[in-house]
């Protein structure tokens, strides 16, 4: 069984190829965050320094937290508006056209999530880099310690709403049977058993816990046929609609790729996921698996 939209992925060996072919109109970003311990949960960090240390020649880097988030939500990452994502993009240097590449030195969750992202943009032609750096660098793979960048572009952003969902929609798609929503957090997280939590314990009634390390292995996104059956056994996949959510809306997009890549076109993220929901207290949350 091979992916349904295979396209997403793209693997070391073929971002090297496009790379040695001097392809005009790729785009390399590095899209490192850094998760420091900060009880009872972590505290993101700004990859830039990693980036500084060796990263792929050519690539620059893109700071998820500073130029990809409304800054005033008061939550660690959230979706800006359309036109301050337009902005963003062109003084990144991505047009229309361009083969976008995002990667990451730590998990492939921020990479899917920049991933998802500028997919629901409106932008087609943007991959993850299977495995990140960790396997660009196990395999040998050249580094460079020069600060990339590209000309400005003229990208157009036309955002899907059907990618996103808030916390009122969350919260209706409880008793929806045409939505399956699923927590990609850790089970311990996701039961209220673990000491680290949002401030409540817990999960959202009804959803299913897909704990987005059972979709990676060794680093890289596993195979269709090991996927399909993931979200088959838990009761996923013959669901007309998907709602994925985790702690900021950033691992849930693994879970999110993974559907997408094997052919689930009806999948949305809650972008507040549980640093919102945790702030409502008339907001349940379900404890236990």
């Amino acid at each position: 069984m091979a992916y349904s939209n295979p396209q997403h992925l793209i693997s070391t060996e073929a971002l090297s190829d496009a790379m040695s072919q001097d392809e005009a109109n790729l785009r390399i970003f590095d899209v490192t965050v850094t998760l420091v311990p900060n009880p009872p949960g972590y505290k993101a960090v700004s990859g830039i320094e990693d980036y500084g240390h060796g990263h792929i020649p050519g690539a620059a880097f893109m700071d998820l937290g500073k130029d990809l988030s409304d800054t005033t939500s008061g939550l660690g990452f959230t979706l800006p508006s359309a036109e301050y994502l337009q902005a963003a993009y062109r003084a990144a240097g991505v047009d229309d056209h361009s083969q976008v590449v995002f990667y990451s030195s730590g998990h492939m969750m921020w990479a899917t999530r920049a991933w998802w992202m500028l997919y629901s943009c409106g932008h087609k032609n943007v991959a993850v880099l299977d495995g990140g750096l960790e396997k660009w660098k196990a395999e040998n793979r050249d580094l460079s310690n020069d600060v990339g960048r590209y000309t400005a572009g003229q990208m157009n952003v036309n955002l899907d709403p059907e990618r996103w969902v808030n916390k009122e929609q969350t919260a209706a798609a409880i008793e929806d049977g045409g939505i399956c929503t699923i927590n990609a957090l850790a089970p311990g997280v996701y039961s209220g058993e673990a000491d680290m939590h949002y401030g409540r314990r817990g999960h959202i009634e009804n959803s299913k816990n897909l704990y987005y390390d059972t979709m990676m292995e060794e680093g890289c996104f596993k195979p269709a046929e090991d996927l399909r059956k993931n979200f088959e056994e838990n009761g996923v996949w013959g669901t007309p609609r998907v709602i994925a959510y985790c702690g900021g809306g950033i691992s849930a997009t693994i879970d999110a790729m993974a559907l997408t890549l094997i052919g689930h076109n009806n999948v949305a993220i809650y972008d507040g996921s549980m640093s919102e929901w945790v702030k409502d207290e008339s907001l349940p949350l379900i404890t236990g698996s």
